[in-house]
């Protein structure tokens, strides 16, 4: 054996082999991989966008349901109260002025809007004169609550 042989090679004499070449298999996975993921996006986007519509559709379902239980509980003490049947009506007229204050007491995600909160204010200051009417069983708490009814659609905008 000659010198050169047993010698280490100095590192400018090594050579280069050709370039690594990536694993087919690897390159094709990633690519699969690739392709599954944009797919995936390309399902998931108009979902979640329809969700998001619906969500939003139901929301309003919801504020619409609510102020219509809000008025329906008015309406229902006044016809109470003009059949002569007045616990009932003190009921849903004592329901009414809760669910009216819980509504106006919400921020965002209230059934009414700040212009008809401010309108509804007023109607609050009735409510102990007309509960008390309809537990006294006077005929004045029919026509009161029909007035209240009134005012009510006009603040609310019904």
């Amino acid at each position: 054996m000659s010198e050169e042989d047993v010698r280490p090679r100095a590192e400018s004499e090594v050579t280069p082999g050709p370039p690594a070449r990536p694993n087919p298999l690897a390159r094709r996975l990633g690519v699969y991989a690739a392709v599954l993921l944009a797919g995936l996006l390309i399902g998931f986007v108009p979902t979640w966008l329809k969700s998001r519509a619906n969500a939003d559709a139901l929301a309003a379902s919801e504020k619409q349901l609510t102020s219509a239980r809000v008025r329906n509980s008015l309406a229902s003490a006044a016809i109470d109260a003009r059949r002569g049947e007045y616990e009932p009506a003190r009921q849903a007229a004592s329901q009414f002025f809760t669910s009216l204050r819980a509504e106006a007491d919400k921020g965002e995600a209230s059934a009414l809007t700040q212009a008809q909160k401010a309108g509804v204010e007023p109607l609050f200051a009735q409510r102990d004169e007309v509960i008390t009417l309809l537990a006294r069983s006077d005929p004045a708490a029919a026509d009161r609550l029909t007035e209240l009814y009134v005012a009510y659609r006009k603040a609310a905008g019904d």
